[in-house]
């Protein structure tokens, strides 16, 4: 059985916080070694024992494994226990164009897929939730971290003050290299471009930093932000990165458990 290396976050005792490697599974090639994701092109058959193999490591059910099918929306779902008894092919309905899941359930790990993209994990002590979303620079700009705070609010009363919150591995301002129209996406949302851009042969975004400024902007407390500070495209070696492998490649699982 394969054994997945997961990077794990210290975010509180009552939770179980990761992103997976490219070690530990059996897919192969660019997709290799470790991979769940399967809106990338990776073999059925090895999705399904890596799948299985990070399961048996989390000590969850194969149903409790929550993965959302991503379009770079701001679509947040919430996971209720009326999920976990739809059929798969319903529960594939309810998580198509979803870019952020939520819960309160125990024992259910919810996490996004990215490949540079910034996945951010939230955690609610008080109020037993968690919440996985995928910030791609078009989720960043929309502002997707606020409008999950947001869903989490209203359906959980968070307050932001109390949110622990890791953003995980995800390419850095020095990798992350945009043209012209990204960059005036950035501005024309009125984002602090002193602070989140910089010129060198072309304009460089610190997306790190975009969903940073967002999540203070709504409350969160600074020393409550925990940054892996893992470039992807530095380190394509131990995570996947689509800008160095091309888009059909492995896919890192994020994700958060509420034990």
């Amino acid at each position: 059985m394969a054994q997945p290396v997961l990077t794990y976050y210290d975010i509180a005792d009552s939770i179980t916080a990761f992103s997976s490697t490219r070690h530990g599974g059996v897919s192969a090639g660019n997709y290799g070694e470790f991979n769940i994701n399967e809106y990338c092109g990776d073999s059925a058959d090895h999705i399904a024992t890596n799948r299985a193999a990070l399961c048996e490591e989390l000590g969850i059910e194969l149903s409790h494994l929550i993965m959302p099918h991503q379009v770079h929306g701001i679509e947040v779902r919430q996971i209720g226990e009326e999920f976990l008894n739809l059929p798969e092919s319903i529960r594939k309905m309810v998580l198509e164009g979803v870019d952020g899941v939520m819960t309160t359930l125990s024992g259910v790990c919810i996490g996004v897929s990215t490949a540079d993209c910034i996945p951010v994990l939230l955690h609610d002590e008080a109020h037993h939730a968690v919440c996985a979303v995928h910030a791609g620079w078009r989720g960043t700009v929309k502002r997707i971290v606020i409008k999950a705070i947001a869903e989490m609010r209203a359906a959980y009363h968070t307050e932001p003050s109390e949110l622990k919150v890791c953003i995980g591995p995800g390419i850095s301002m020095e990798s992350f290299e945009v043209g012209q129209e990204v960059y005036q996406e950035f501005q024309e949302a009125a984002f602090p471009m002193e602070r989140i851009s910089r010129r060198y042969d072309k304009w460089h975004i610190d997306l790190w930093e975009c969903n940073r400024i967002q999540l203070m902007e709504t409350g969160v407390k600074p020393e409550n932000i925990q940054l892996a500070g893992i470039c992807t495209y530095a380190h394509a070696d131990d995570y996947f990165s689509a800008r160095r492998l091309g888009v059909e490649s492995g896919r890192i699982f994020t994700g958060i458990l509420i034990k």
